[in-house]
């Protein structure tokens, strides 16, 4: 069981305090922790946020929507990692500039036509364009969670990685029936147990592998956790349910219970290879380990 280290405030949008007019930010934040916690928090969509020298051509009601960003994802990534005193990191650029949880071969990382809405500022990306985008904001935010994990790893804790999402209640005109989902590839350490901890709740309806499947080769999750062999999960909330503060805070104490209560599974914090239904996997050992 963690230590209840941090309890109380409301979570605050720390990639909206950063934003101002013409002010350059960081293409991550980066939230410290212990990392005897044995979890590392990630949040690919955590904003909307497009910089200067952008312009994507949409209105703001556009870019309220899910398809520019995860609404409530920061504020239960915040909300869950201070509860935890986990370290988490967060994005803070507009998924329709460049999608963090996309691989740079992916041809959804830039996209031009996203739920019905065109992109006038993506019509022209070309290969240049888009590798530059890479460089500004998609590989600094991949390398500070290389970092997080690097750092966990040297302090003898390897982190159990925890994705933050949330998914839109009507997709296509149809209403979504989960208020949750757990996506998860082959390795069932992490994903599983979540599962049954969500589940225990009889009011909620929690997908297994809904309302996406949790296999994507080279996304962030095959990246930082299938490929290094460290146990995963990748969480889908409805946005409805995390739309204010209150919920988010709410949602953020359901999963601290569950995260405290799973942190002792034996093995969770081992580097374990299940490999990948995305196809093969060239997998990544500690330098150390004799598999290197």
């Amino acid at each position: 069981m963690l230590p209840n280290l941090w309890k109380g405030r409301r979570p605050v949008s720390m990639i909206r305090a950063m934003t101002g007019p013409a002010r350059e930010i960081p293409p991550f934040v980066r939230m410290e922790g212990d990392p005897a916690t044995g979890y590392l928090l990630l949040c690919d969509h955590a904003s909307n946020h497009v910089p200067a020298g952008y312009e994507l051509g949409l209105p703001a009601s556009e870019m309220r929507r899910h398809i520019a960003y995860d609404p409530g994802a920061e504020a239960v990534t915040l909300a869950l990692a201070g509860r935890l005193h986990a370290p988490a990191v967060l994005s803070t650029f507009s998924r329709l500039l460049i999608d963090a949880n996309r691989g740079g071969d992916d041809p959804t990382l830039v996209m031009r036509l996203s739920d019905g809405a065109i992109v006038p500022g993506n019509a022209r990306v070309d290969a240049e364009e888009r590798a530059r985008r890479i460089r500004r904001f998609h590989a600094p935010y991949h390398a500070a969670i290389s970092a997080a994990i690097d750092e966990a790893m040297r302090a003898g804790f390897p982190p159990a990685l925890v994705s933050i999402h949330s998914f839109t209640p009507v997709w296509r005109g149809k209403q979504r029936r989960w208020h949750a989902g757990v996506l998860w590839d082959q390795d069932p350490r992490l994903a599983l147990p979540l599962i049954d901890g969500l589940a225990a709740d009889g009011a909620l309806v929690v997908g297994d592998n809904e309302p996406y499947a949790g296999a994507l080769a080279n996304d962030t999750m095959y990246r930082h956790a299938t490929r290094r062999g460290l146990a995963h999960a990748l969480i889908e909330i409805r946005q409805d349910l995390i739309a204010d503060a209150a919920g988010a805070v709410a949602w953020a104490e359901r999963l601290e219970a569950i995260f405290r209560t799973l942190a002792g599974i034996p093995g969770l914090h081992e580097i374990r290879h299940y490999g990948s239904l995305a196809g093969p996997v060239d997998p990544i050992y500690p330098p150390d380990s004799d598999a290197a």
